[in-house]
Order: C-alpha cells, then sequence, then structure tokens
C-alpha cells in the first residue's frame, strides 16, 4: 500500500516538475520561460543505463536538443548524467559520448552542464569535466551534502572550471555526507562565499530564500553577477520575480519517460517536504 501511495505521489508531483515524456514538450517549456526572461536548463530524465540502446538513445536526443535550441533560438543549456552515458560501461563510452555532445553544442553556442550523482562516481565525473573545461562552454554540477565538496569545489575553481552549486539529493552515508539540513545549508553557505571570492562564473542553484538572499547581497559587495538556478515547478513565480528584477535566472526542464527515480529523489530530499506541499497547492504555472 506504501509503496502505491509514493507512486501515486511520485505521479503527481512529476506533472508539476517533468516537461512531459518527449524533447519537444521540453522545448516548448524552455521557449515559455524565455518568453518571461528566464532561461531553461534541459534535462533528458534517466540513469544507471548498460544498454547500448538507451546510452545511443539518449545521446541522440541530446543532439535533437542541440539542434532544435539552435534552429528556435532558444537561450537553454544542457545537463548530462555520467551514467546515462555509459559510464556503467566504461569510462571511455561515457567519455566518447559526453564530448560528442560538448563539440556539438559548442558549435551552436550551447553551454552543457554535467550533473553529479552518487558518491562512488564523483572521482570520475570530476576527471572527465577538468579535461573538458579547455572547450569553454562546460560547467559540473556540486553537491554541499558531500563533506568533500569544498575541497573539489576549490580544486575546480583553480582549473577555471564553472560549478553549479547545489544541496544535493541522494542519500548517503554520515562519512561521506552531512546528514541534517543545517549542516548541508552551512556547508553550502561556506561554499558560496568562495565562489564570490574566487570564481568569475557560477551558478547559486536554491530554493532557499535565505541563501538566494545572501547571494543577491554578495553581488552586490563583490560585483560579480552569479547565475540563479531553480526546478520546473516549484517555485516559477519566484523565478519570475527574479528574472523580473534583473537576475540571470535558470530553471531545471527534466523530460523522458523515465520519471521514477527523479521524482522518489526529489520527494525523499532533506528540507523539501514543506516546499513541495505548498508548491502542490499553489498554481506554478510558468505565466504566475
Amino acid at each position: 500500500m506504501d509503496s502505491m501511495l509514493s507512486r501515486a505521489a511520485a505521479r503527481l508531483v512529476a506533472g508539476r516538475w517533468i516537461a512531459g515524456t518527449r524533447a519537444d514538450d521540453a522545448l516548448k517549456d524552455a521557449k515559455a520561460f524565455n518568453s518571461r526572461g528566464i532561461k531553461a536548463i534541459l534535462n533528458n530524465l534517466g540513469e544507471a543505463y548498460r544498454s547500448k540502446a538507451k546510452i545511443d538513445s539518449t545521446v541522440s536526443n541530446y543532439m535533437y536538443l542541440i539542434n532544435s535550441i539552435s534552429g528556435m533560438r532558444l537561450s537553454a543549456s544542457l545537463s548530462v548524467k555520467p551514467s546515462q552515458l555509459g559510464l556503467l560501461v566504461s569510462e571511455k563510452e561515457l567519455e566518447r559520448n559526453y564530448l560528442k555532445i560538448t563539440r556539438a553544442a559548442k558549435k551552436n553556442g550551447i553551454f552543457v552542464w554535467l550533473d553529479m550523482e552518487e558518491h562512488d562516481t564523483v572521482d570520475s565525473t570530476i576527471e572527465l569535466y577538468r579535461r573538458s573545461i579547455k572547450y569553454g562552454n562546460t560547467g559540473i554540477c556540486i553537491q554541499s551534502y558531500l563533506r568533500r565538496s569544498m575541497d573539489d569545489e576549490k580544486r575546480i575553481v583553480g582549473d577555471g572550471g564553472i560549478i553549479r552549486l547545489v544541496k544535493g539529493a541522494y542519500t548517503e552515508p554520515r562519512d561521506i555526507a552531512f546528514q541534517s539540513r543545517a549542516e548541508v545549508t552551512k556547508h553550502y553557505s561556506s561554499m558560496m562565499d568562495y565562489l564570490f571570492g574566487h570564481a568569475s562564473a557560477f551558478m547559486i542553484a536554491t530554493h532557499d530564500m535565505n541563501m538566494i538572499s545572501k547571494a543577491m547581497r554578495l553581488e552586490k559587495r563583490s560585483k560579480k553577477r552569479a547565475m540563479l538556478g531553480m526546478l520546473k515547478g516549484i517555485m516559477n513565480r519566484e523565478a519570475v520575480r527574479l528574472a523580473g528584477s534583473g537576475e540571470d535566472m535558470n530553471i531545471y526542464v527534466p523530460f523522458g519517460p523515465d520519471w521514477v527515480a527523479y521524482s522518489y529523489r526529489r520527494l525523499t530530499e532533506a528540507g523539501h517536504t514543506s516546499l513541495i506541499l505548498r508548491s502542490l497547492m499553489k498554481r506554478q504555472s510558468i505565466d504566475a
């Protein structure tokens, strides 16, 4: 019974958070967000692929997005997961597919974010990203709930990389990750301080209004303009307001039939429960 309720809840949330099952659904959302001064980050849902057919299909979807974003002149970037591009097959397979996407994206003036997954993939993900920094159109997601992340951030910034700072949504052991919301937020705040002090370009991706307010204060103090990021369907109204005030606002727009794992993670993410419930009770259309 509990699993049936969880799946029903995930399906309800998916309707808010996910553009649809097809790439064209995400492109439609991107166009709508652009009309309100908001950039889109498009992600083809799916992870932990070992099937060559699934991996190739995912790569093809991203290539389609690149051509469509360029043709439609959208203000949109891509976000890809290592395990959907072949990490569990081999690092060679992952790198081949990732470079195919990033090179095609660069030719079309499109930015590509490399998402972060579970802790045991962090090293391979960071090393792949560090090899791609030279292409100039790539960034990486770093999760503040991991105890190691400040060290990773400093190394990436030192290499000239671009970080999208998030709190993190996976469940990890205590020795690997902070367990309380307060600890994760404190680490996030410290990592944000470092970015404003040492990085030239970065994204503050959070729904924590205290952190967003702090970022806006740091923008004024440092004379740096951070990108801000949120998830589709959580705080659309606030995103529209921030964009209208002149902030560089970005909305993460996932799509695809493999929505279950993503929705479960968001439902159980520390500190998101009350936010999710409020978002479900409020109108969260792009025009809201």
